[in-house]
């Protein structure tokens, strides 16, 4: 099973609280490169009220940027999370690439790699059987490094996706 390497960082706390993005396309593997760069910049002078924020963030699988924050030193504020929404609007601006892409979705195919689609697609893959009951559903809604670990990847069947599709 193919997790985010944010799942695997023993310095976080379980309950670190976690952002999901998904961008408007694939990066190419240079604008992941350098986006990683500028968000490893970005998560080192990240704070809030002036303090530090424990904060990693990492690019997946050309598609995906994960933002996470160990609240159990200093906790991300409104104004702090406003600052990081500000970062990935300026990121997309950059690269031309939208971080708020709501409506893709993605899911592990038989092999498992990761498929993108959007609503058309995906409904399309499910009536034609590309996706069944047990295929695996990224779920985008996680918020917690723990969710990351046990509910990042959630059978068709039990995932929000299947309310959104023709299969309900």
């Amino acid at each position: 099973m193919s997790l985010p390497k944010l799942a695997s960082l023993s310095t976080f706390a379980p309950e670190s609280r976690l952002w999901v993005y998904v961008c408007d396309r694939t990066l190419t593997n240079a604008e992941s490169g350098e986006i990683q760069e500028q968000l490893n910049w970005f998560c080192k002078q990240w704070t809030a009220h002036n303090q530090q924020l424990q904060a990693a963030a990492e690019v997946f699988k050309n598609q995906f940027v994960l933002l996470m924050v160990d609240e159990t030193g200093a906790g991300a504020s409104g104004c702090s999370i406003d600052k990081s929404v500000h970062f990935l609007e300026a990121l997309g601006s950059q690269f031309n690439v939208d971080f708020f892409e709501r409506m893709r979705f993605a899911w592990l195919d038989g092999e498992s790699n990761y498929e993108f689609a959007n609503v058309a697609e995906l409904n399309e893959a499910v009536s034609q059987d590309k996706i069944a009951d047990d295929s695996l559903m990224v779920n985008t809604l996680v918020q917690s490094k723990a969710d990351l670990l046990e509910k990042w990847l959630v059978p068709f069947s039990k995932s929000w996706h299947r309310r959104i599709t023709s299969a309900n």
